[in-house]
């Protein structure tokens, strides 16, 4: 019962803080309905018509605090006749009988006109959370509240667990995507985290953008509710934004802010879209590179990566965000990213680099290419940073010149995901393809002088790969080249 009260007076605290003026979003997102491409054709809905507001809630999205051990909050959307946020939420029990402890938690909302008109989308954030404790939560809409979700907050000091690793999903979202996130979280027991390394939808060219995200949240269904989902942004989080004297440039789309209730603890002035996360061991640092590369925030963004980094006391330090340093479908690699956050990585002894854009799979563990860096490992050399790139959506790239000798291992025209299990001393990485085969995997060991790769000894598929036309499955080769 004592627990009960601390719980209940940390979570009133919080609950007073996120309801400040301060804290709260801008009431409008100031982003026009767009229901045509520019030489007019309509821009293609889902089938029915299924993602109006409604009197319940949907699209709730558990996110991890900065300390994610003690801390959590969740998004949803409702229709605007639920003008308040709320949620509950319980220590869990193993009864029906979660109602009777449960804590009343508000928060902010904020509005979002939508082609399938006005929407309210909520945050709500859980602290003076008890570490590695379950916990049971509902939210509010008009009509009643949700169902009760169970999420663990993670444990105060190093543990073992698992983190599931998804590429660009954005297109073919239901149609293809869902069901390779389905299979991660079926074939996989206890994934405690989901990595999303940008492009989660397509948002300027694929379908109408309430649809993209009723699919992104449709395909990952409840996974999302009970797992902490840490996403960077893509390109394609990005819209145009056309000035009054008719120059380009980007800004934010209208749902990041809304459909994301991020740690803020990032840099100026990309804290919405940056942040780093300690959990149970592993310090996890987003990125934003079309911010970067675009927005003038690059050295802002290098800056605060090396001193999040040199602040870091975890195990293990990965970096997630969505231009790859080292393409596998563009002929060259992204400059500006390279030139600036490569000798980061290197300098502060970064293990994991996972990103996104590239719409092929490639694992990269030295610029020398796949045979040198096999040479030099058998002679002791202590191994950098691993690059990845994935995808898990419908869209695929060809795979550039240089990937029959740079990477260790690529995949063309292919569906991913990748399972991470993390030990205090050793990271296992695995990628499988949408049915759920072995296609690549290594082993991080962590010794005093560094860390040492291994390959795995268990079977994995030859590399996939278009030939002329036909693709890797027998059909047409459904990749493009960039």
């Amino acid at each position: 019962m004592r627990h009960s009260r601390t719980l209940a007076l940390s979570l009133f605290a919080a609950t007073t803080l996120a309801a400040t003026p301060a804290a709260a979003e801008p009431a409008t997102t100031g982003f026009p309905i767009v229901t045509q491409t520019e030489d007019g054709r309509p821009i293609p809905r889902s089938a029915g018509l299924p993602y109006a507001p409604k009197n319940l809630a949907d699209r709730i999205i558990l996110t991890p605090g900065a300390d994610p051990a003690r801390e959590m909050a969740v998004a949803f959307r409702t229709d605007t006749a639920q003008a308040e946020s709320q949620a509950q939420i319980a220590v869990s029990v193993d009864g029906p009988t979660l109602e009777e402890k449960a804590t009343l938690v508000t928060g902010i909302s904020m509005p979002v006109d939508s082609s399938y008109g006005p929407a309210l989308y909520h945050q709500i954030r859980f602290a003076g959370l008890t570490p590695d404790t379950a916990y049971s939560y509902r939210v509010k809409g008009a009509a009643g509240w949700s169902e009760w979700f169970q999420f663990r907050t993670a444990a105060a000091v190093a543990k073992p667990f698992r983190f599931l690793y998804l590429g660009d999903i954005q297109n073919g979202i239901l149609t293809y995507a869902s069901r390779v996130i389905r299979q991660a979280f079926h074939a996989h027991g206890g994934i405690a985290l989901t990595v999303h390394a940008g492009d989660l939808v397509g948002q300027r060219d694929d379908l109408d953008h309430d649809d993209e995200w009723g699919e992104w949240n449709q395909a990952g269904g409840y996974n999302y509710s009970i797992v902490p989902q840490l996403p960077a942004t893509g390109n394609h989080e990005y819209v145009d934004d056309i000035k009054p004297d008719g120059t380009e440039s980007r800004k934010l789309g209208p749902y990041w802010r809304a459909q994301f209730a991020l740690p803020g603890n990032g840099v100026k002035p990309v804290e919405a879209t940056t942040y780093f996360v300690d959990y149970q061991g592993v310090r996890f640092i987003v990125l934003d590179g079309t911010a970067a590369i675009d927005l003038g925030s690059m050295q802002a963004q290098t800056d605060w990566l090396d001193a999040t980094l040199a602040a870091s006391k975890a195990n293990w330090n990965v970096v997630l965000f969505h231009q790859p340093v080292f393409t596998c479908a563009r002929p060259n690699d992204t400059a500006a990213i390279k030139a600036a956050w490569k000798p980061v990585f290197e300098t502060r002894k970064v293990d994991l680099v996972l990103q996104g854009h590239d719409h092929c799979y490639s694992r990269l563990t030295g610029e020398a290419g796949r045979d040198a860096n096999a040479r030099a490992r058998a002679d002791g050399t202590i191994q950098g940073p691993v690059y990845l790139v994935s995808v898990t959506g419908s869209k695929m790239y060809r795979l550039n010149e240089r990937t029959p000798w740079q990477p260790d291992k690529v995949a063309e025209a292919t569906e991913l995901y990748q399972i991470v299990d993390v030990e205090p001393k050793t990271l296992k990485f695995r990628t499988y393809t949408a049915s759920g085969k072995l296609y690549d995997g290594f082993d991080l060991t962590r010794t005093e002088r560094g860390n040492r790769l291994s390959e795995i000894a268990e079977p994995v598929l030859a590399t996939r790969r278009c030939s002329g036309e036909v693709g890797p499955d027998g059909g047409a080769c459904v990749a493009s080249g960039k």
